[in-house]
C-alpha cells in the first residue's frame, strides 16, 4: 500500500518565498521568567508553526552552505531542533553536544562558568577529526559561554568552527564578541 501525504502537510516550498517571514512576532515575550528582571523569549509559537519551522531550517541552511561545514554539532537541548534538520538539510553528519554523562562513550569535555557556578558539555571523543570543519548550531546566543565551552571541545580535536549559527542573538550580552574571531549569524536580533 503506497503512503499518502496528510492534506496538512508542509511542503519545503511553503518556506520559500517567506523570505520576509516575520520571526519575531512568533518569539513570545516572557517577563519575570525564569526570575524577577529576565525577559525570556519563549520559542514554543515558532516551533509550533511547521511553516516557521521550514523557513528557519531552509534560512539557516542557506546561511550554512557558504562556510562549506562538513559537521554540525548542536547544544543540548534546543540545539538539536534546528541543528538536525540542518544537517540533514546538507546532508552532514549531525554531532549532538550534551550535558555530563549523558553519551555512552569515551567523551570530550570542556567546562563553562555560570552565574552560580559551573556547568560542561561533552562530545564523544570520536566524532570528529583533524581538518573536520564545524558549524555550531543553537537556539539562542547570550554570553556565549556555552558556544564556547563547544568550540574548545572542537577546536581541541583538532577540527575548525566555521561559525556559530543561532536562531535568536541578544545583542546586550555581547556573546559574538566573546566567540570572535568566528562568525555568528543570527536569524532574530533582540
Amino acid at each position: 500500500m503506497k503512503p499518502t501525504t496528510p492534506s496538512n502537510f508542509c511542503q519545503p516550498d511553503e518556506a520559500e518565498g517567506a523570505a520576509k517571514m516575520d520571526l519575531h512576532s512568533l518569539i513570545a515575550e516572557v517577563p519575570n521568567f525564569p526570575k524577577p528582571g529576565i525577559l525570556f523569549r519563549d520559542i514554543t509559537p515558532l516551533l509550533a508553526s511547521p511553516t516557521a519551522m521550514l523557513y528557519v531550517q531552509a534560512a539557516m541552511a542557506e546561511w550554512a552552505g557558504p562556510s562549506a561545514p562538513t559537521h554540525i554539532v548542536g547544544i543540548e537541548s534546543r540545539g538539536f531542533l534546528f541543528g538536525l534538520p540542518v544537517a540533514m538539510h546538507l546532508r552532514l553528519p549531525f554531532v549532538p553536544a550534551r550535558k555530563p554523562g549523558k553519551l555512552p562513550r569515551e567523551t570530550r569535555r570542556a567546562e563553562y562558568a555560570l552565574e552560580y557556578g559551573t556547568d560542561a558539555l561533552e562530545i564523544h571523543a570520536d566524532a570528529l577529526a583533524p581538518g573536520d570543519r564545524v558549524l555550531i548550531v543553537d537556539d539562542l546566543l547570550a554570553t556565549g559561554g556555552t558556544a564556547e565551552a563547544v568550540c574548545r571541545i572542537i577546536e581541541g580535536q583538532g577540527a575548525k568552527v566555521v561559525g556559530v549559527l543561532v536562531l535568536i542573538e541578544l545583542l546586550a550580552l555581547e556573546g559574538a564578541a566573546r566567540l570572535a574571531p568566528r562568525t555568528v549569524n543570527a536569524l532574530v536580533k533582540y
